[in-house]
């Protein structure tokens, strides 16, 4: 059986380096069985054997399309034993082959054509042979073929940009419908057996449809009862990725393809918080609650009714990607909360809101979900901060009701207002004149090849409508405000080494701090659970303001004048316990 000509490329010793693997891999199509077939470096492969246990392989390369259609190696890691290894492509079984030496000997198969995982343990022995993977065909039906099925989200799709990729003005005048560069992503399956080849002979595989997504669907079509060919359902930002980056563009289109894909992989969005990965590892009560907003995949399951609880326990360290706040399958029209405009795009949750709101990890999650809410605001809220837990500071990230004003405790003494529970609202102008709120300043792209999925600030461009020197405006409010912040904790300090209640003088200047301190303070930890009790009302309101302001990171950006009210707000109620 001729399997194609091997790639002439060996790294030697178990340490492959990765410039050798990148130019080792190769594709190719046997079409005496009618299956893919890549080629690989020693110590890479053996399907059949034992897979790795460490949760759900999810697609970790960027290529032009989408879903890879042929199998393409994603990664490598020496064990004590042997060699761990991946690979990605269409759903389907998988074969390992291997031989000696790349002359003078034949292929042969190792273990069963029967790998569904995509990846393999190499035992020892197998170390220096040189091992290739072959795959299901890929057989591309159309997205015409899957709407019998799946009507209604066809139909859905159908609505959206995806489906307009080839036929798009911009595409066509660039000459798009007949450059190779840009048919991978305009098309489906382009370069690949059954795939897009022109708009004459394949005309039902133009613009991005199912397959481009989910893998060729041909053999699912066919036999829908067999659960090894079903299309995968990918949320890794790498299937978004092989077409919304920078880098598979064509140069002299270069200018119409910003780096969505690379912008999001430098931000915070693009990893799960270590501490919070540990945390779902260990509790499966934290991938419900701490995962709706730290694991993609935890928050899409919740978002489809389901409990990640119970069918994620090795599927949460999937990042917040593109489909957390895209719907690739839809178009949802809103209306703006500031300006009335109605608008429509794949966003699930509108750019604007004003209503006060709160995700806590307590409630049910369909009970407290709003999707009127500004999309940055189902994640970025207090999660119910409040001052009657005392374990912990209130949560990173309040950016909503701090933007709002609706958090907090106020010093009537202070800024003459009424105290209450509640606190009134005092939303920023930022929250209120600035129509897409967090998307206006967080999506400035500061060059034109830049999407501004970084989601940080960089340029001031927008801030020019309202003020004329921004970026001096922004230093003295961050110096202001960080100053005050330390005005703050250095009177808590002074508090915890003189007033503070004799029990609590052993914890030193963390006599004022919850349970586990909060980032202000270094060691721990505070005053157990009894202690907290013994902190005065007065403090634990300032403490409680103080890390509202530090927490929502923005040092008065966001919304200074409430920033200095809470700040201030601390400082008096501190002074007065130290000066009474």
């Amino acid at each position: 059986m001729h399997l194609g000509e091997p790639v002439q490329l060996r790294c030697s010793g178990a340490a492959v380096r990765p410039a050798c693997r990148r130019r080792a891999f190769g594709r190719f199509q046997d079409s005496a069985v009618g299956r893919t077939v890549v080629v690989v470096l020693p110590l890479l492969l053996l399907a059949g054997l034992s897979a790795m246990a460490q949760g759900v392989q999810h697609l970790s390369v960027t290529l032009p399309g989408g879903m890879p259609g042929t199998p393409v190696m994603t990664g490598i890691q020496q064990t004590t034993n042997g060699v761990k290894t991946s690979w990605d492509g269409p759903s389907g079984y998988y074969q390992v082959w291997h031989k000696m030496n790349l002359t003078g000997s034949s292929w042969l198969m190792v273990g069963k054509a029967t790998n569904l995982s995509r990846t393999a343990t190499i035992p020892a022995p197998y170390s220096n042979d040189f091992f290739r993977v072959s795959g299901p065909a890929p057989r591309y039906a159309g997205a015409q073929v899957c709407a019998g099925c799946h009507g209604n989200i066809h139909a859905s799709v159908m609505l959206t940009e995806h489906t307009g990729a080839f036929t798009n003005e911009l595409f066509v005048q660039q000459g798009g419908q007949t450059n190779a560069s840009c048919l991978a992503c305009h098309t489906v399956g382009y370069g690949l057996p059954s795939g897009f080849t022109d708009a004459a002979d394949t005309p039902q595989l133009e613009g991005v449809q199912c397959e481009s997504c989910h893998g060729p669907a041909a053999n699912h079509a066919a036999n829908p009862g067999d659960p090894t060919v079903v299309p995968r359902v990918e949320l890794a930002a790498q299937v978004c990725g092989g077409c919304h980056s920078a880098g598979f563009a064509p140069a002299s289109v270069a200018a119409y393809h910003p780096s969505f894909f690379e912008d999001w992989s430098t931000s915070p969005h693009g990893a799960v918080v270590p501490e919070v990965l540990r945390s779902m590892a260990s509790s499966t009560n934290s991938i419900s609650s701490c995962g709706r907003c730290h694991s993609g995949s935890a928050r899409l399951t919740l978002l489809q009714g389901r409990n990640p609880s119970a069918t994620l326990t090795n599927d949460f360290s999937v990042a917040i990607t593109c489909a957390v706040c895209h719907d690739a399958h839809a178009q949802h029209v809103w209306t703006n909360a500031l300006n009335g405009v109605v608008y429509t795009n794949q966003l699930r949750n509108p750019l604007s809101s004003t209503n006060d709101y709160v995700l806590t990890t307590s409630a049910v999650f369909t009970n407290a979900y709003n999707p009127n809410i500004n999309v940055c605001a189902q994640c970025h809220n207090d999660r119910g901060a409040s001052l009657k837990v005392t374990d912990r500071a209130p949560h990173h990230s309040p950016q909503y009701n701090m933007l709002l004003g609706t958090v907090g405790e106020l010093n009537t003494n202070v800024v003459g207002v009424v105290d209450t529970n509640a606190p009134p609202y005092y939303s920023s102008p930022h929250a209120l004149l600035i129509a897409d709120q967090c998307a206006d300043c967080h999506l400035q792209a500061a060059t034109n090849d830049a999407s501004g999925h970084a989601f940080e600030v960089a340029t001031y461009q927008l801030c020019l409508r309202c003020h004329t020197d921004p970026a001096g405006l922004v230093q003295f409010v961050t110096n202001d405000i960080s100053n005050q912040i330390q005005q703050t904790k250095a009177l808590l300090d002074m508090w915890a080494a003189n007033k503070a209640p004799e029990a609590l003088r052993k914890y030193g200047t963390l006599a004022w701090e919850y349970t586990t301190p909060g980032d202000l303070s270094s060691g721990g930890p505070g005053p157990d659970a009894t202690e907290q009790g013994m902190i005065t009302n007065v403090i634990q309101k300032a403490r409680f303001d103080l890390y509202l302001v530090l927490y929502d990171g923005s040092y008065g950006v966001h919304n200074a004048p409430y920033d200095i009210e809470l700040l201030q707000s601390a400082q008096g109620w501190v002074e007065g316990q130290l000066y009474q």
